[in-house]
């Protein structure tokens, strides 16, 4: 196993000591950060958001870098990926900071391009996240990031600033998934 398929590892190894900071009360107190007040288990659990956030751009930096590409690296990465906003967005629901619509789909339109991944797959085409995808990636993680942290320094202000790019993360889930499906229409209705 190559470093950055390693890398890839240890961000699934996080999402459960994630999700144990910012699920099980700890009674470790609550912090004012920025004039937000923020639960202390909550800034651990979003710190170890941030970093597994950091090993995605991590992982894929090094394995281009340094030719490291392997198809096991090819699977992990986005399983990583969906594991981790998926289990952070479940997480928002549960603490009430999202509404569960707006995340069922998101979490629906990941299972849709992943299902349409496979068919690709299947045919022998491979297709890398266009710009879209990258933008939709970016908004969700800073909307789950304000979210977490129970939309620092924007609290204090009256923006809800986490709310805000919750849909703006729902914008681009939805138009990338659209853009994803009409472009490989052809492969699909040809495996229809």
């Amino acid at each position: 196993m190559n470093l950055p398929n390693k890398i890839t590892v240890s961000r699934i190894l996080l999402i459960p000591i994630f999700m144990l900071f910012m699920l099980v009360d700890f009674n470790f107190g609550t912090v004012n950060l920025l004039n937000t007040d923020i639960e202390t288990s909550h800034i651990i659990g979003g710190l170890i958001f941030i970093i597994a956030s950091i090993t995605d751009w991590l992982d894929g930096y090094i394995a281009r870098k340094y030719e490291l590409i392997t198809n096991m690296g090819k699977f992990l990465d986005p399983l990583a990926d969906k594991l981790l906003v998926s289990a952070a967005f479940i997480i928002l629901v549960e603490l009430g900071s999202a509404p569960s619509w707006i995340i069922i789909v998101i979490i629906s339109r990941e299972f849709a391009v992943t299902g349409l991944r496979l068919i690709l797959a299947g045919g022998g085409e491979v297709v890398a996240a266009n710009q879209l995808g990258k933008i939709k990636t970016v908004t969700q993680i800073i909307a789950i990031i304000s979210l977490l942290f129970n939309n620092i320094y924007f609290e204090s202000i009256g923006v809800p600033f986490g709310t805000i790019m919750l849909y703006i993360a729902l914008f681009f889930t939805v138009w990338s998934g659209v853009d994803y499906f009409y472009k490989n229409r052809r492969v699909l209705l040809e495996s229809m």
